[in-house]
């Protein structure tokens, strides 16, 4: 039989297969060892799946390889110029591999979330997020490991080739035809990722029933090219009209025309506060995450001031915020609409900055914003400044004191600085304080650290309650102490007792809430959204605790009801003082909407159920929030069922064509 010159391409794609996989691999078993609480048990299941993952990426790698060797120019073992395009791809692709699995263990680190498309938000702010990383992070020892690792690369490939072509050269015909088919068909069930009919996609790895789970599991590269699809932003007419009589029934409108999606209706007027004019003072407060706190009895006591706070105000403990991140926050806060823009986030699309907020309606009240860093994060400058009237913005360079990292000035001394301007005001004000030290790189100034009791606990106590540092930790105390300065200052100005407080996360974090809620809030990451909010007026509010579902885009529509305002709501906040006595139980009209761009969902919270919506499959779940326990069967009924369904739908669709449709009057 002839033979012709055996296919050691094939050879070099086994061995060069093997090497990558062996190499995802042990990268996932650190990021196990490194990210696992001591919990987690039986992972198995996420490690296969993992590497059915691994192996796409890998695969489609190799496969660019094997279709250029069906070409006759393309001969490494024969051709010097081949031989170097190899190396070099090759060793492109093990470089890409460190780089994008240190972000992605940072990334992780972070937010509890792997490496997916929304990280491009931050290259939009590349100057403040590069000097974020460098003051948290060991950036000159990353690039020393990165070199090593790359010399490591480079030599393992040219070893590779090496052995490679080492291997005989000859071989029968029949044998390189059943060589190459038999690579081709591994590299199609590998890239496809199952043999069945639906291919594996990365929502898979949800199925295994655990957040850290399907984090482990998931690779990367599968979740930044993923979530890359759902870049697109925009609105349905049609739907929002499909939906229109049902949320002008629930946000009240009082004239509603499904021809003309008119959703305007005046705020109530609350006749005992329309001679007082209450000052309004708005505290957003950066990572302010329910279970990291004392008011659900977490036992470390993170927070024991706020907590009496809280008793002497009007406490919701069933606050969140529509969509992680500290831009949609603020975006839910200040325009009244849930951020519902997948990937990037609103603030960041020059058509969606032209907003009409509540804030513009209010009359003779002077607007002002504080924070201590740089307004340019986000395009939050343009939020604010195009659509508040007469806004004073004071941002890092305004201020007296120094800049103590990245973030600007401490929040300790944006308080006060904001203390020491409103002190002088002679007309009603409406201020905004929106705070960043909660934060990475989690500085607490020198001069401050006396003030501050630090406390270390061991790795396992930490994780049981929810936290990942010591230095997070002591960050919750320096919250704490900043808030304290802060009353302690305004106590002594003749505007405190004429003005209402309000505090509020700006979003909550992901992590282990098992010794305060069900295991549900960290399954389904329900974590990420529940922040504390406060109203604070001991001689115009009556202490309370309100267990209804808010959100934050109720917060401003309330403060007008409060403040005696008379004023015209557009957007999706409700007015939540007119019925605080709502028990939290199985009631519809007790409900919130919260959404999951990263992953695709949009969901409903009732009193006692989460309804969640897959968006690319189309398919709702309930779950239980109240108890560990699966729900008994029937229960909810298919009536209230399809009621969280609809109230779902309509709250997207009904969001994505106010962010289009709700612009500021000229």
């Amino acid at each position: 039989m002839k033979k012709i010159i055996q296919p050691r391409l094939i050879r070099w794609i086994l061995i060069n297969g093997l090497f990558f996989l062996f190499l995802l691999s042990l990268l996932r078993l650190v990021f196990h060892l490194t990210f696992a609480t001591s919990d987690e048990k039986n992972v198995s299941g996420a490690f296969w799946m993992g590497f059915r993952y691994d192996a796409r990426v890998v695969c489609v790698f190799l496969f660019l390889i094997f279709l250029a060797g069906l070409f006759p120019f393309f001969k490494p073992f024969a051709g010097s110029i081949s031989r170097k395009l190899l190396l070099i791809f090759t060793r492109f692709f093990g470089l890409l591999i460190i780089i994008i699995y240190t972000f992605d263990f940072f990334h992780f680190e972070y937010l509890r979330q792997r490496l997916n498309a929304s990280v491009l938000n931050y290259a939009e702010d590349a100057k403040i997020s590069g000097n974020m990383v460098w003051e948290s992070y060991p950036v000159i020892k990353i690039f020393l490991i990165w070199i090593i690792c790359f010399a490591g690369i480079f030599f393992a490939t040219r070893f590779l080739f090496r052995l490679s072509n080492t291997l005989p050269e000859k071989i029968s015909k029949w044998k390189v035809i059943v060589s190459y088919t038999v690579c081709f068909f591994v590299f199609a069930l590998a890239i496809y990722g199952r043999a069945g009919k639906f291919p594996l996609r990365w929502s898979d790895a949800y199925r295994l029933n655990s957040d850290y789970k399907a984090s482990l599991a998931l690779n990367p590269f599968q979740s930044f090219f993923s979530s890359l699809r759902f870049r697109k932003i925009g609105y349905d007419k049609q739907l929002a009209k499909q939906y229109y009589s049902l949320m002008a029934e629930q946000l009240g409108v009082a004239n509603p025309d499904t021809a003309t999606l008119n959703f305007s209706r005046p705020v109530a007027l609350n006749d005992s506060l329309t001679s007082t004019h209450p000052n309004i003072v708005l505290v957003i407060c950066e990572s302010f995450c329910s279970y990291k706190t004392s008011m659900w009895g977490n036992p470390l006591n993170t927070t024991p001031y706020f907590n009496e706070l809280c008793k002497r105000g009007v406490f919701f403990k069933n606050c969140f915020s529509p969509a992680y991140g500290t831009a949609r926050g603020i975006w839910a806060t200040i325009t009244g609409i849930p951020d519902v823009v997948e990937l990037r986030t609103a603030s960041r699309y020059p058509n969606l900055v032209d907003q009409n907020t509540i804030l513009n309606d209010i009359q003779g009240y002077e607007k002002y914003y504080f924070l201590g860093g740089s307004a340019s994060w986000a395009n939050i400058r343009g939020v604010l400044t195009d659509n508040i009237k007469g806004l004073h913005l004071y941002e890092q360079g305004d201020y007296k004191s120094s800049s103590v990292n990245v973030w600007g000035i401490s929040d300790k001394d944006l308080f006060l600085e904001a203390n020491s301007i409103l002190k002088e005001q002679t007309k009603p004000f409406f201020a905004v304080i929106q705070t960043a030290d909660n934060h990475r790189p989690y500085t607490i100034p020198k001069e401050d650290r006396p003030f501050i009791q630090m406390r270390n606990f061991p790795k396992d106590t930490l994780e049981k309650y929810g936290f990942w540092s010591n230095e997070e930790l002591n960050e919750y105390a320096y919250t704490e102490y900043t808030f304290k300065k802060f009353f302690e200052a305004a106590a002594k100005e003749k505007y405190f007792d004429n003005t209402i407080f309000v505090f509020v996360g700006d979003h909550g974090l992901r992590g282990n809430a098992a010794a305060m809620f069900p295991r549900i809030w960290d399954e389904q990451a329900l974590t990420s959204h529940h922040v504390p909010l406060l109203f604070y007026a001991p001689s115009i509010l009556k202490p309370q605790v309100v267990e209804r579902k808010v959100s934050q885009v109720d917060i401003i529509p309330s403060l007008a009801y409060l403040a005696g305002l008379q004023v015209n709501n557009t957007t999706m906040g409700r007015n939540i003082f007119l019925n605080t006595s709502l028990p939290d139980s199985n009631d519809i009209s007790d409900h919130t909407f919260i959404l999951q761009p990263d992953n695709h969902l949009i969901g409903l919270l009732t009193g006692k159920y989460y309804y969640k919506y897959d968006l690319p499959s189309k398919k709702g779940f309930v779950l239980s929030i109240a108890s560990n326990d699966p729900l008994p069967s029937g229960e909810p009924d298919s009536a209230f069922l399809q009621k969280m369904h609809d109230l779902t739908l309509g709250y997207y669709e009904t969001s994505r064509y106010m962010l289009f449709n709700n612009k500021k009057k000229k």
